[in-house]
């Protein structure tokens, strides 16, 4: 079996931002929607996919570099009672790479240790059941704050329209039951595009507002725009560059509780004014000699 590091382009140390950046670019090359009728690209988009399953999620990652793609019986064999050692010969496994081999003690085969521990944990069959596959989809920041709904293409064939939570996270995934059977459920792998004005932070989200320097000095009103539309925020006098201000309610709706919201904070960034004329070059001298005669 190919090493899933190999199959991601990824080093064995990539942090998880390097692991989702390396799946997302692979998951669009392969995907069928590009790839129409190429079995060997979807083969690729199905290695991709159990690639990342695993890479993606910090224990299984772990039980995979340390028992290799045996990781997954080493997962049932220590919930099945810790001693997952036992079954293997050697004691070192080489940080998951290759060259052990199961055994029984009495020369079974792997089938039959596993049932011996049926009634324990269920069956051996429902353990190596075929994981459902990530079909990604983009949204826009908006999108993930209303909720959406997308048309898809599945590894199988099918078309379905799908739907997107409001407040879905980015990289989040939702689990799509679509029939019975083999391949009968997916999850969607969700990516939220960079948004021109906001930065997301959980349920929270960060803007920048550009306030003229009078308003910043004198105190005002300025417009700040939401997800939702525009509201006003009042400024006191003498606000700084760099302030920050909190706007209750104004964030993202939160995922399975869309009439809660998070919060907004825009932060304050003073415009100097351009194109002065001489008329007002000449005001902005007095204000700075009457600041200087203050300081003598």
């Amino acid at each position: 079996m190919a090493d899933y590091y190999d199959i991601l382009g990824v080093s064995r140390t990539a942090d998880e931002k390097e692991i989702r950046q390396a799946y997302r670019r692979l998951a669009r090359q392969h995907h069928p929607d590009v790839n129409p009728g190429d079995a060997d690209a979807a083969e690729r988009f199905k290695s991709i996919n159990a690639a990342y399953e695993v890479l993606s999620d910090a224990d299984k990652r772990a039980k995979y570099d340390r028992y290799g793609d045996r990781w997954e019986q080493a997962e049932h064999f220590e919930s099945a009672g810790g001693g997952f050692s036992q079954f293997f010969r050697g004691g070192d496994f080489g940080g998951g790479r290759g060259g052990f081999t199961f055994t029984t003690g009495g020369g079974g085969s792997l089938s039959d240790l596993l049932g011996g521990f049926a009634g324990g944990f269920g069956g051996a069959g429902e353990h190596f059941r075929a994981r459902p596959a990530d079909v990604p989809v983009d949204i826009t920041l908006e999108e993930a704050d209303a909720g959406a709904a997308r048309l898809v293409n599945l590894p199988d064939g099918r078309r379905l329209e799908v739907k997107i939570p409001a407040g879905i996270a980015d990289g989040g995934r939702v689990h799509i039951a679509a029939g019975n059977g083999a391949g009968g459920e997916f999850n969607l792998l969700v990516t939220t595009q960079p948004h021109q004005l906001f930065e997301r932070e959980g349920d929270d989200l960060r803007t920048t507002v550009d306030v003229p320097l009078l308003d910043a000095v004198l105190g005002g009103k300025v417009t700040v725009k939401t997800l939702r539309g525009q509201i006003e925020l009042t400024l006191p006098p003498e606000t700084q560059n760099g302030r920050r201000f909190r706007l209750a309610g104004q964030g993202m709706a939160r995922l399975n509780d869309p009439a809660r919201r998070g919060d907004l904070y825009a932060t304050v960034n003073v415009a100097l004014p351009t194109g002065l004329t001489d008329g007002q070059r000449r005001l902005f001298e007095q204000l700075r000699d009457a600041g200087a005669a203050g300081d003598n």
